[in-house]
């Protein structure tokens, strides 16, 4: 019986692991087939390394080397200021043997002066930086050294949640330490972590020291690289996140070629769909995209005759599914790239295409947002549009700082009153606000709870 349950086991791992090296099934002392990870990760192992920095910084003098008395017994440190070393330890990823290209995080050697990296087979190495990403939070390295091992970069776009995943790096300076999981989740974002935000979250255990290590698929192939974890007590619970291998290789190769990442830009004003949105622009249940609250003079999205209230559906056929989203799948671009988007006007499909434009090119200050100034002053920033039912006006978009927002109105409001006055569309609403130029009193509906809004 015991035997036909390691059979069962054994077909099962082998017809996941189909077409790939990473189960390949092995033998006990008993001749019996067990299933293990240990093949693939012979292959790659070798090319995950640790990285210690240290990292010299000068401290103030004691005051007390101020006064001369005392400061006589100690004339040696005249002059001079002292400085203290503090030191880390991460992990990174081989991803170019012959160049000696190592990934790592961005935080994993931030301010160091001196890098280190060690290799599996006990080879350390003093790294030099070839450039970084902040706002990604990717570094890459370069150390000079033969017979070194790489991993295969995945096209991280094709995982799926439910995949399994193998977590390899240094957690808390223990030395290499293998873990297993699964793809947990996809696009997440919203954890004020960096600017740009589109992790795969992963139960794998990732720990302090795993940063820039590798988040592996079982075919061996990288798919990510780990970079932080939500840990309320200090240690794993589960939630590990890390950065798609494929927003990291944009990186890798600007840097590359540039020493540096220069992200383009098309131009837009973006903000999420949320659910009055939704119901304002009659979206199908489930359908998601981002709104386009403005567009920018002389940009490419203007050029292509993108508009505000559009909604960006997809950008080269990947769903945009959330402003951090859409920022991901543009800043994976480089400037002059053609990219498709399609986008929903009016209750259709649009396609339209455009390139990655270089922000240094065009200026936000020419933005062409729904301002509505022409409505009245106070509601500049602010886009409207009459409600499905004709019962108000919904406002549908909303930009940051604006007159607008600062006098309280929020994307998804549904304003009924203007004035003292009963509004159903939009020209009701501007014949209302000409009733009077000084003050502006606006009733919302703002989730199921009235409001009243005096502006002066």
């Amino acid at each position: 019986m015991r035997a036909k349950i390691y059979l069962i086991i054994g077909i099962i791992v082998s017809v996941i692991s189909i077409n790939s090296f990473a189960a390949l099934p092995v033998t006990d002392s008993q001749g019996k087939i067990l299933p293990s990870l240990a093949p693939m990760l012979q292959k790659v192992n070798s090319a995950v390394v640790n990285i210690a920095t240290y990292s010299n910084r000068k401290v103030r003098n004691n005051p007390l080397m101020n006064d001369p008395f005392f400061r006589r017994f100690f004339e040696s440190q005249r002059g001079q200021q002292p400085t203290q070393q503090s030191s880390s330890a991460g992990s990174g990823v081989i991803v170019d043997a012959a160049k000696g290209i190592v990934m790592t995080n961005y935080h994993v050697i931030e301010r160091a002066d001196e890098i280190k990296v060690s290799l599996i087979d006990g080879r350390n190495f003093s790294a030099k930086l070839l450039g970084s990403d902040p706002d990604l939070d990717i570094a890459i390295l370069q150390i000079k050294a033969t017979d070194l091992k790489e991993v295969k970069l995945a096209d991280s776009s094709r995982v799926q949640v439910g995949d399994f995943a193998v977590a390899i790096g240094n957690p808390f300076g223990l030395g290499q330490t293998v873990t297993t999981g699964i793809v947990s989740a996809l696009g997440r974002s919203g954890l004020g972590l960096k600017g740009y935000e589109n992790y795969i979250q992963t139960d794998a255990s990732i720990n302090p020291g795993n940063s820039g290590g590798a988040l592996v698929d079982l075919s061996g192939k990288l798919i990510g690289i780990n970079s932080a974890i939500i840990a309320p007590a200090g240690g794993n619970v589960g939630i590990g996140f890390a950065i798609p291998i494929n927003m990291a290789k944009a990186s890798m190769l600007q840097i590359l070629q540039h020493g540096e990442v220069k992200r383009g830009q098309i131009g837009v004003g973006i903000q999420d769909i949320t659910d009055e949105l939704r119901q304002a622009f009659n979206l199908k249940n489930g359908q998601q995209g981002v709104l386009v609250t403005g567009v920018g003079n002389n940009t490419p999205a203007q050029r292509a005759g993108l508009k505000p209230g559009d909604i960006i559906l997809s950008v080269d056929g990947n769903k945009s599914t959330s402003t951090s989203s859409l920022r991901s799948q543009i800043g994976i671009k480089n400037i002059g790239d053609k990219i498709t988007l399609m986008v929903l006007r009016d209750g259709r499909n649009r396609t339209f295409n455009l390139p990655v434009g270089n922000p240094q090119q065009f200026s936000a200050r020419g933005t062409n947002r729904a301002d509505n100034t022409d409505l009245h002053p106070q509601l500049a920033g602010a886009g409207f549009k009459t409600s499905r039912n004709s019962n108000g006006v919904f406002v549908a978009s909303i930009t940051d700082n604006s007159a607008a927002a600062f006098n309280g109105l929020e994307a998804g409001d549904l304003i009924t009153k203007a004035n003292k006055q009963k509004i159903r569309n939009l020209a009701d609403f501007k014949k209302a606000l000409r009733r009077s130029a000084k003050s502006l009193i606006l009733e919302i509906n703002r989730s199921g709870q009235m409001y009243l809004i005096a502006i002066r």
